[in-house]
Protein backbone atom coordinates (compact mmCIF):
# COMPACT_ATOMS: atom_id res chain seq x y z
CA UNK A 1 0.00 0.00 0.00
CA UNK A 2 2.41 2.20 1.17
CA UNK A 3 4.92 1.52 -2.09
CA UNK A 4 1.76 2.86 -4.19
CA UNK A 5 1.55 5.75 -2.47
CA UNK A 6 4.46 6.78 -2.87
CA UNK A 7 4.87 5.79 -6.54
CA UNK A 8 1.79 8.15 -7.49
CA UNK A 9 3.20 11.09 -5.36
CA UNK A 10 6.72 10.83 -7.83
CA UNK A 11 4.21 11.11 -10.54
CA UNK A 12 2.62 14.09 -9.92
CA UNK A 13 6.14 16.45 -10.53
CA UNK A 14 5.92 14.95 -14.54
CA UNK A 15 1.91 15.76 -14.54
CA UNK A 16 2.62 19.08 -13.62
CA UNK A 17 5.27 19.91 -15.59
CA UNK A 18 3.29 18.28 -18.82
CA UNK A 19 -0.13 20.00 -18.28
CA UNK A 20 1.91 23.47 -17.22
CA UNK A 21 3.45 23.23 -20.88
CA UNK A 22 0.53 22.14 -22.88
CA UNK A 23 -1.12 25.34 -21.02
CA UNK A 24 1.18 27.38 -22.40
CA UNK A 25 1.06 25.81 -26.02
CA UNK A 26 -2.90 26.45 -25.77
CA UNK A 27 -2.26 30.23 -24.62
CA UNK A 28 0.57 30.89 -27.26
CA UNK A 29 -1.16 29.51 -30.45
CA UNK A 30 -3.58 31.98 -31.38
CA UNK A 31 -0.36 34.74 -31.20
CA UNK A 32 1.55 31.95 -33.77
CA UNK A 33 -1.48 32.11 -35.88
CA UNK A 34 -1.68 35.68 -35.68
CA UNK A 35 2.24 36.55 -36.65
CA UNK A 36 1.43 34.00 -39.80
CA UNK A 37 -1.44 35.90 -40.98
CA UNK A 38 -0.49 39.62 -40.94
CA UNK A 39 0.99 42.27 -42.77
CA UNK A 40 4.26 43.80 -41.54
CA UNK A 41 2.46 46.98 -40.09
CA UNK A 42 0.13 45.15 -37.26
CA UNK A 43 3.14 42.86 -36.14
CA UNK A 44 4.81 45.90 -35.76
CA UNK A 45 1.80 47.18 -33.34
CA UNK A 46 1.38 43.73 -31.63
CA UNK A 47 5.06 43.57 -30.63
CA UNK A 48 4.44 47.55 -29.47
CA UNK A 49 1.57 46.06 -27.86
CA UNK A 50 3.32 43.07 -25.82
CA UNK A 51 6.08 44.81 -24.60
CA UNK A 52 3.97 47.68 -22.73
CA UNK A 53 1.37 44.95 -21.11
CA UNK A 54 4.98 43.52 -20.26
CA UNK A 55 6.40 46.85 -18.97
CA UNK A 56 3.03 47.60 -17.21
CA UNK A 57 2.97 43.93 -15.47
CA UNK A 58 6.79 44.66 -14.17
CA UNK A 59 5.50 48.15 -12.76
CA UNK A 60 2.77 47.17 -10.99
CA UNK A 61 4.76 43.70 -9.83
CA UNK A 62 7.96 46.02 -8.70
CA UNK A 63 5.00 47.95 -6.53
CA UNK A 64 3.61 45.37 -5.36
CA UNK A 65 6.83 43.78 -3.88
CA UNK A 66 8.02 47.44 -3.03
CA UNK A 67 11.22 47.54 -5.23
Amino acid sequence: MTNNFWKNISRYPNFFISSMVGLILIILTPFRNLFKNTDLKLKFLIIIFLLFLLFILYIIIANMLNL
